[in-house]
């Protein structure tokens, strides 16, 4: 027996564009529901099915909330077969991968505050107007390859933000 579809778990459609918050209060209201500290007295098998029902949901959830994870899953849903690690076969994109990096490596090396939350906001931007990009296209089968290379765009630009994220916290120190 197959495990259920991420979004069947939360009562949602599969679709790209969605509700974070409702995503969150469902989340919180089943987790409390399977929380294993709820089955400590039960039967022994009883517990492990609490266990896994908790650890399947928890990685549903981290799928869903997570822009890149859940556009990877929409088309893995789909019937795209994703390798994990994706190389970018995207001229353009790669020159924008590199401006991006020396930007991020002359903000660390002068420990400019001021502009690593100006890149912050560029970054959210560039993540937002892909996201729409995708919301626009995952589902059309015309449209796979482009839906593709904007999920391993955003996957990067994912990376990049954390990456953002841990100069702010250094340069905060």
């Amino acid at each position: 027996m197959g495990s259920p579809c991420h979004f069947a778990l939360f009562d949602l459609q599969p679709d790209f564009r969605v509700d974070l918050d409702l995503l969150a209060a469902r989340y919180r209201e089943l987790a409390r529901h399977v929380h294993p500290d709820r089955f400590a007295d039960a039967a022994e098998r009883e517990q492990r099915l609490a266990l896994e029902q908790s650890a399947q949901l928890n990685e549903a959830y981290q799928v869903l909330r997570s822009a890149p994870q859940r556009a990877r899953y929409l088309l893995t849903l789909r019937g795209a077969e994703l390798p994990l690690e994706v190389t970018v076969q995207d001229g353009e994109f790669l020159l924008q991968q590199m401006h991006w990096r020396e930007e991020l490596e002359d903000l660390q090396d002068s420990a400019d505050l001021a502009g690593v939350a100006s890149f912050k906001r560029r970054l959210k931007a560039a993540q937002d107007e892909l996201n729409e990009s995708f919301a626009v296209c995952w589902d059309d089968p015309q449209q796979r390859e482009q839906a593709e290379r904007l999920m391993r765009r955003m996957q990067f630009l994912d990376k990049l933000s954390f990456e953002v994220r841990q100069l702010e916290e250094r340069l905060d120190d």
